[in-house]
Order: C-alpha cells, then sequence, then structure tokens
C-alpha cells in the first residue's frame, strides 16, 4: 500500500473511531438522568387511613448536577391540600421528616430543586416519598415512595 493509501486509511479509521466516542458521549448523558415515580394513596400512609385519594408523582434527577425536576398529580382528596412536600429518609412503611417542601399544594405541583449529595443518594435509594396533607388528615392523605424506573 502507497504513503498515500496508509493516510486516507489511517484518516478514514480515525474519522469512525471520532464518530464512535461521540456516539457514546451522546449516550452516557442519557446515563445521567434518573426517572423516578410513586404511586399516591391512602393505604402507604403511616398509619393508613381511609380516604379514596389517589395521584401520582414523577420526578427526573440529573446524576450530574443534582437537579431534580418533578411532578405531582391528585385527585379524590377528603377536601383542600395544605401542605405537600418530599419526606426522607424512609423507606415504605416508615416515617420521615420533610426534605423538599412544594410552594403550594395545589394539584398540580411542579418544580424542581438542586438537591445535596446526600439526598440524591437517599431519593436514588428509594428513601424519598411524596405526600399531600389535608385538614382531615394533617399527619399525610396520599402517599407515595419515589422509586427508580427502569
Amino acid at each position: 500500500m502507497t504513503r498515500y493509501g496508509q493516510l486516507i486509511r489511517m484518516s478514514f479509521v480515525a474519522g469512525a473511531a471520532t464518530l464512535a466516542l461521540a456516539g457514546c458521549g451522546m449516550m452516557s448523558s442519557k446515563s445521567d438522568v434518573t426517572n423516578f415515580s410513586g404511586s399516591m394513596n391512602a393505604a402507604s400512609e403511616v398509619p393508613p387511613n381511609m380516604t379514596r385519594g389517589s395521584g401520582l408523582a414523577e420526578a427526573t434527577l440529573n446524576t450530574k448536577t443534582n437537579v431534580l425536576k418533578y411532578k405531582i398529580t391528585y385527585s379524590g382528596l377528603s377536601g383542600p391540600a395544605t401542605a405537600a412536600h418530599f419526606h426522607g429518609p424512609a423507606v415504605a412503611g416508615a416515617n420521615a421528616g420533610v426534605v423538599l417542601p412544594f410552594a403550594r399544594p395545589a394539584s398540580p405541583i411542579e418544580g424542581e430543586a438542586t438537591l445535596t449529595p446526600a439526598q440524591a443518594a437517599d431519593l436514588m435509594a428509594g428513601k424519598w416519598y411524596s405526600n399531600i396533607h389535608t385538614a382531615a388528615n394533617p399527619a399525610g392523605e396520599i402517599r407515595g415512595q419515589m422509586l427508580p424506573k427502569s
């Protein structure tokens, strides 16, 4: 093979490698995001209550920046929501303090926050839950454990 042919071949191999690395970079950015979901109901409260409310909490955590974006929707509560927030760290069946209050409790609740590394680790471990409170159920009417989606 001539020197010119070798240069062309090396250029082609280098270009293909660059494209492959760029593709890997694009894929790694997707792996920097973890999605979470929590189905909210009265039976998940500790202790459980008899209300018929239900809801869904969805969130996305950028694991590079620790920015959490969330949306919570609910309906069928015993009355207007008086408070709403994420609690943690706690596994299902256990209670914990508020880690992220929401500015307003009316559905839909949407927002974002930058988490500390410890908060992000607890969320990734499934130790956060969303909670909606009402006057009839001041400790919480519906609750949903935030679990990573596969």
